[in-house]
This record gives C-alpha cells, structure tokens and sequence, in this order.
C-alpha cells in the first residue's frame, strides 16, 4: 500500500510541476507598461514568419517576423501540444493558416506546421512545436526562457539553446 501512495504521489508531483510551468507566474517579472498580445498568428503576414536574431546572452535564436523569441515546449509529444486551456494564453502557440515562411537566418528546410487538435495549425521548427510567451512585452525578450524547467527559447539550430559558456540550459533535454 505505501508503495501505491508514493507513485502517486510521484505522479501528482509531475502534474503539478507541469500545471506550474503553464502558469503565469514564475520569477521572472516583465517590465511594467502594459501587457502583451496573446492572439495567434495566422496566415501569411509577418508573424507567421520564422527567422532569427542576435541575443547577448543566447547567441543567435528564432523569432516570429514581429520579432517575439519563440519557446518549445518539452513535455509536447512529437507535433501534438501539451498547452492547452489556461497554458495557451500564457504561451501561445505560433499559428498559420497555409504555410509558414523561412524569413532572414532561419532554414526553411526545418520549417513546418502541424494540425492541431483544436483546428488549429502551429508551427514547427526542427520538429519543435514553437510558441511565444506573454511575459515577453517587446520583441527581443527572453522572459520565458527556462521556466518550469521545461519551457526553453529555440536556437537557430532548433534546439533549446545554450547559454553563454557553453553550459545548456536544459541539461535534461531529450529529444521526443
């Protein structure tokens, strides 16, 4: 019987880390003045664009053609989100409706979308499911980067990216 309380309560455990990191709070506080849009993306204009920027902190990285750093997602399984309800307005997903486009830096060959079970279609890089994070209030930021652990910003390379060093940021990361 102990033994079936402590899986459970190892699972509850896991749960309730997940739940946490698709919260709006976490440490990371962004700047006072106003909040960010949250509304998806879709088709064609800039911000269904994927290409690249210049980080001081995490080299170069991926960003919707507004500029806004996109996030993965570790607990996403393959291109089906995890984020869903109360998740998805704090990080939402990078929609398209048509397909996405490969803007300055980023390789189109990586680029692609995928259905959703919601209709939906969100992009994809390197097989990532990408998102934005409403705690980013200006284009450039990296407020999400590394909450829960398991929220992480996407390099060029599609991965979740390094920080200056060498050290990675998410020394657990296994790919799906």
């Amino acid at each position: 019987m102990a033994r079936k309380t402590l899986i459970f309560l190892a699972g509850s455990a896991a749960i309730a880390l997940t739940l946490a990191a698709c919260s709006n709070s976490s440490t990371s506080t962004p700047p006072a003045g106003g909040g960010a849009s949250t509304s998806s993306s879709s088709g064609g204009g800039a911000a269904s664009t994927v290409k690249t920027m210049q980080d001081p902190t995490y080299g170069t990285i991926l960003t919707d053609g507004q500029g806004n750093t996109l996030y993965l997602f570790e607990t996403d399984q393959g291109t089906k989100t995890s984020c869903t309800t109360g998740c998805s307005s704090t990080w939402p997903a990078l929609t398209v409706t048509g397909q996405p486009s490969a803007g300055a830096g980023a390789d189109a060959s990586k680029l692609g979308s995928a259905k959703q079970d919601d209709g939906s279609t969100q992009v994809t890089y390197n097989g990532h499911l990408v998102y934005r994070y409403s705690g980013d209030t200006a284009p450039g930021q990296t407020n999400g980067e590394g909450i829960g652990g398991v929220w992480f910003v996407v390099s060029a390379s599609g991965e979740p990216v390094q920080q200056a060093g060498g050290s990675s940021s998410s020394s657990g990361y296994s790919r799906y």
